[in-house]
């Protein structure tokens, strides 16, 4: 059995719209049988992330914190430099990443998405 592909497009939207559409579907709960324990099989393909809405005071105000581990270790990069190094997906999969319950099937649900530019 093949696994079903939802398609989101991206053009013209706000990137937390999409996200949350996206978590829903990866967590299953858009169907009813909806269970907290398990994967859902479903794959969700985000389209056009470089065309999604991003306020320009959101790009310059967002600010992503990422902390070493080790002393004066705090990496704070904005939206606008993350979208330099890394591209627009990764805006989408930070935000989707934020949406999952943090537990042991949030790696797996996260593996089931891909986003395209």
């Amino acid at each position: 059995m093949k696994t079903p592909l939802h398609t989101l497009d991206a053009t013209g939207k706000s990137v937390g719209r999409i996200a949350s559409a996206a978590a829903i579907i990866l967590m299953g709960k858009h169907t009813p049988a909806f269970q907290k324990n398990v994967v859902s099989k479903e794959r969700v393909l985000i389209i056009n992330a470089s065309k999604a809405r991003f306020p320009q005071k959101k790009l310059k105000g967002k600010v992503y914190t990422h902390y070493t581990g080790s002393p004066g270790g705090l990496r704070m990069r904005s939206a606008e430099k993350v979208i330099e190094k890394k591209g627009y997906s990764e805006l989408f999969k930070k935000a989707i990443y934020g949406m999952i319950p943090s537990n042991k099937l949030r790696t797996e649900r996260m593996k089931l998405l891909s986003v395209t530019e």
